[in-house]
């Protein structure tokens, strides 16, 4: 699983609650949904407040808590085809969460 970080194990994920983890200094949050795990950009764009992972979770959508922006957990989408949030690629092997994310570089 090249690229892949062990983030947690899968057990250690409550329904509809996100936790914060940093993949290769990415923050990053993770949610448990009806049994698929999601990872997206901790961070929303509104103010770049890192609070997603505290956000409200229903029908797969995650709402930052400070601003009421809602994302798609799968998509990462905010509302139709708006950009919104990053999402990283997610493996679950012998009951540990791995998440696949890189830092973005800028070409100025």
């Amino acid at each position: 699983m090249a690229n892949f970080e062990r983030v947690c194990a899968l057990n250690e994920l409550k329904e509809k609650q996100g936790r914060r983890v940093y993949v290769n200094d990415v923050d990053v949050a993770i949610f448990l949904v009806d049994g698929e795990v999601y990872a997206v950009n901790n961070v929303c764009p509104h103010q770049h407040a890192a609070m997603i992972y505290d956000g409200f979770v229903e029908d797969k959508k995650v709402a930052c808590p400070i601003h009421g922006w809602e994302f798609d957990l799968k998509t990462g989408k905010l509302g139709g085809e708006r950009r919104g949030l990053d999402c990283y690629e997610v493996k679950i092997e012998n009951g540990d969460v791995f998440v696949k994310a890189n830092q973005k570089t800028l070409n100025w």
